[in-house]
């Protein structure tokens, strides 16, 4: 086979270079062509969520690009994919046919070496089918993620979801309209609505139990940047879509989302908890935005691409698994791998010592 040639280049290269974002966005296109995974949104990644230490590894046989990965050192002989946690998969794309454990082989043994170990991290079996394990390489489970085929009429999709279910969101819209609530769902989709939208996610994230862990979304935090400027770049190509649950005119549940080619990621989701316990916004956001998928023709598949929850098991039976993969430079490096994540068993208590009985005196 022929070798594959590599360039290492700052990946910074990706944010400044249209031919070398033109490759990448031609090589995601050959695969599943999910918008989280074009070139710009890797720009934005880098942008606001790179330390400066990333790399553009450029693989290409015969003159053509078939590779294109962003690395990052992981000590002093290990590499791993750029994996801020706002992105769904590892921030790689290839040519259809290509493994990643070839890829990660070839990484070590030329522009890497002396890599001892290379991680590629939150891998889609849509994308890079799964492979047995090898002596130098392992794969381990990340999470299952589950999806939805839109397909067919609304009413017999619905009709196979669990009676309480439909029931409970029934009993919810009647006490909601007793009560004098409208509730409505908007559809935001211009360049110029994505600011706000973020901004209302994020009040309604920092109301809830995100805010006291400092993970819930602002508009000055980096994870309010890098969704701003994902959602305004996107929208800019019509592949932006932002579901919100109104209750009259308060927004109480939120879905922040990319569509391309018929698939619709959800990015983010979120509700005000402050609502009673009673009550599920998401839900009823979730019902309406389904009624909207099966109306239309725009939305074919949906995909969730966070841990699979409960919540998803009511929607969609259909699942799968996402991975890692890491590949050794010998096998030895992985068996000693292996040891060294052995747990340390506690050393056996020593027998309690017989007392001898005394006779009185």
């Amino acid at each position: 086979m022929t070798p594959r040639n590599w360039q290492n280049l700052a990946a910074t290269a990706l944010v400044a270079d249209a031919s070398l974002q033109a490759h990448w966005n031609r090589l995601n296109a050959g695969q599943r062509d999910f918008a989280f995974m074009t070139a710009q949104a890797m720009a934005i990644s880098l942008a606001v969520f790179g330390q400066g230490q990333e790399r553009l590894l450029i693989g290409s046989r015969q003159g053509q690009i078939d590779a294109m990965l962003v690395l990052v050192p992981d000590g002093w002989t290990r590499w791993r994919s750029f994996q801020p946690s706002q992105l769904p998969l590892g921030a790689f794309v290839t040519a259809p046919g290509v493994t990643v454990q070839d890829l990660a082989r070839s990484l070590m043994r030329g522009p890497l070496a002396p890599c001892m170990a290379m991680s590629i991290t939150q891998i889609d079996p849509l994308l890079a089918p799964r492979q047995d394990d090898a002596a130098d390489s392992g794969h381990s489970d990340y999470i299952a993620t589950a999806w939805l085929e839109i397909s067919g009429s609304f009413d017999d999709y619905w009709a196979l979801r669990g009676k309480n279910l439909r029931q409970n969101l029934r009993k919810q819209r009647n006490r909601l309209a007793a009560e004098g609530t409208t509730v409505a769902m908007q559809v935001l989709r211009a360049p110029e609505e994505m600011a706000g939208a973020v901004a209302r996610y994020g009040a309604l994230e920092s109301g809830g139990w995100k805010a006291t862990e400092g993970t819930a979304i602002h508009p000055d935090n980096p994870q309010g940047r890098f969704y701003t400027q994902l959602l305004e770049d996107a929208a800019s190509r019509g592949e932006a879509v932002v579901f919100e649950c109104r209750f009259n005119d308060r927004t109480v549940a939120s879905n922040l989302c990319l569509l391309r080619r018929g698939v619709l990621v959800v990015l983010k989701t979120t509700y005000d908890e402050s609502i009673p316990k009673s009550l599920s916004p998401a839900f009823l956001l979730r019902e309406d935005e389904l009624k909207h998928f099966f109306a239309g023709t725009e939305v074919q598949r949906v995909e969730y691409f966070g841990r699979r929850m409960d919540w998803h098991t009511k929607l969609t039976e259909q699942q799968r698994t996402l991975y890692h993969l890491t590949t050794y430079r010998w096998p030895i490096i992985k068996r000693l791998a292996a040891w060294r994540r052995q747990p340390v068993e506690a050393p056996a208590a020593e027998p309690a010592k017989k007392v001898a009985e005394i006779s009185p005196a």
